[in-house]
């Protein structure tokens, strides 16, 4: 079976020129990884879940939102720029213009660019990188795949929660305390007395309940987001959907969650990685090997039955990220 990327077309413009992809296409220069492997106690084929439990843990809903507070504003006439909370790890842009293909870059201290398609109103977008100084800059389409400048400014943050980036929703992790899947993630938390309960209890879930959609990937558009409700209610998605759906659970209870986007092999993916207090970022993806877990990869769990999906992503021993969200 042949599998397109995730956002599979190359688009350039005057400044730059990215590839988004993912779920499949072949790169020839995977990145480093220093990620460390953390194994976690579980069975995700036999485990069961008791709805009418009540854990230890205090597990009410906690969303986060973003305000665009008005204290630090960066704007012209097209574009305008609420750094107000940056030290929380978020920014929110709006683009005020008319032209009807816009792309924003964010890029960190790390060098790395982030490049969004801006959709209309304020969106709001992490702070990936951590304390440093970032440049976002908003460019508009002239004709083809060609852009100019329409905004650039130079951001000098601070970062005071560390975590914020990976707790508040953005563009590609989005939600609100109102989505069924906030909701459901509150039932599948109930139970649970410490935050790997949680994560066990929401892994368990989604890759019981959400299958791999193999037509969307060989067919979905540049700049595709995940409707997290849209996901659960169909019961499938891509490994983009698997991840943002977990990411917004888990960040609806206080853990803080990264979808990583990056190198499964030579296939461009998408996973999570959670921070559990004691033990830190737990990443380094690797298949349920039938009595116990250290797995972050939904997509892959759901799917470790298909034999060339699992060809299709690897073996979890070369994974390295590229972009956090």
């Amino acid at each position: 079976m042949k599998y397109q990327s995730i956002l599979s077309r190359l688009f350039a413009f005057s400044v730059t020129a990215v590839i988004i992809s993912s779920c499949g296409s072949t790169v020839t220069d995977p990145v480093s990884s220093s990620e460390t492997q953390i194994i976690l106690e579980e069975d995700p084929a036999t485990a069961t879940l008791d709805t009418e439990a009540i854990g230890s843990r205090n597990n009410q809903t906690k969303v986060l939102i973003p305000v665009a507070s008005g204290t630090l504003v960066y704007e012209n006439k097209n574009v305008h720029l609420d750094a107000s909370n940056a030290q929380e790890g978020y920014v929110i842009v709006e683009y005020l213009g008319d032209s009807a293909k816009v792309k924003l870059q964010v890029t960190g201290s790390d060098d790395v660019k982030y490049t969004y398609n801006l959709r209309g109103g304020a969106e709001v977008f992490p702070l990936s990188a951590g304390t440093g100084t970032y440049t976002i800059a908003v460019f508009e389409n002239i004709k083809s795949n060609q852009y100019t400048s329409a905004f650039s400014e130079v951001l000098p943050v601070k970062i005071s929660n560390e975590f914020g980036a990976f707790l508040y929703p953005n563009q590609y992790v989005n939600f609100t305390e109102t989505d069924q899947t906030i909701t459901l993630a509150k039932e599948l938390a109930a139970s649970a007395d410490n935050d790997l309960d949680v994560v066990s209890n929401v892994y368990n879930y989604i890759i019981k309940n959400i299958s791999y959609d193999y037509n969307k990937a060989e067919t979905v558009q540049s700049g595709y987001v995940t409707v997290v409700d849209d996901i659960l209610a169909s019961g499938t998605g891509i490994c983009l959907d698997y991840a943002a759906v977990m990411t917004s659970m888990l960040r609806s209870q206080r853990i803080p969650t990264r979808l990583e986007v990056g190198y499964a092999g030579e296939a461009y993916h998408a996973w999570i990685s959670t921070y559990i207090e004691d033990i830190g970022w737990v990443n380094g993806i690797i298949e349920f090997n039938g009595t116990e877990w250290e797995l972050m990869d939904p997509t892959f769990a759901a799917n470790s039955s298909e034999k060339t999906l699992k060809n299709f992503i690897g073996d979890g021993s070369n994974y390295s990220t590229v972009y956090v969200y």
